[in-house]
């Protein structure tokens, strides 16, 4: 169980978190804490809409992320438009998108659908308001900023999901399926994990 808890500490990120369990717990992570830290960065400059700063870290740790993703660089790209657009920098993105977006939409169909739903926040005045304002929602930044990590989890051979959702899935799953069929202790709360005799 400790060793699931230390993948979810490393994969997400949290670095303080994952030295203090490993001092409490004597679990050992599978990767050098200090490499953690490079990666969220990044993650967080995306969160808090520092884009170009994300991507400049990015080509830091691994110039080939980007080289060989090119759907991260568009959802990075795309995401630059979204924080110009939220600055109130509307020409400035209008340039952004006719020299950096435009071309990628080009050459690739998933992108240009994208990229006409992104490029329609410039059609509204009140964009919070828009059919397409949940792009500027901090959630969106949430969704680049896990794919960023993902990515470059994945360009240091390492899963880009912690094992303990996964798994929390699995179990529940499994008891749905054993309901269907038998009578069985149950893990009804999974923040204890106390199993539960059905006969009470």
């Amino acid at each position: 169980m400790n060793k699931l808890v230390m993948n979810f500490l490393v994969t997400e990120g949290y670095v303080d978190a994952a030295e203090k369990f490993q001092m409490e717990s004597g679990t050992e992570p599978d990767i050098d804490l200090a490499t953690i830290t490079d990666r969220m960065a990044v993650k967080k400059a995306v969160q808090c809409g520092n884009v170009e700063d994300a991507i400049e870290k990015v080509n830091d740790l691994n110039p080939e992320i980007l080289d060989t993703n090119p759907q991260l660089f568009f959802h990075l790209q795309q995401q630059r438009f979204i924080e110009l657009i939220r600055n109130g920098k509307v020409e400035e993105a209008l340039e952004f998108a006719q020299e950096e977006l435009a071309p990628r939409g080009e050459e690739n169909q998933s992108f240009l659908e994208e990229l006409e739903r992104t490029v329609a926040l410039l059609a509204f005045e009140d964009v919070s308001n828009c059919p397409v304002g949940g792009l500027l929602d901090i959630s969106q930044r949430l969704k680049t900023a896990s794919e960023v990590n993902a990515a470059i989890l994945t360009s240091q051979s390492r899963e880009k999901d912690p094992k303990l959702p996964s798994l929390l899935k699995m179990l529940l799953w499994a008891q749905n399926q054993l309901d269907e069929k038998a009578v069985y202790p149950r893990i009804n709360d999974l923040s204890t994990a106390m199993l539960e005799d059905p006969a009470v």
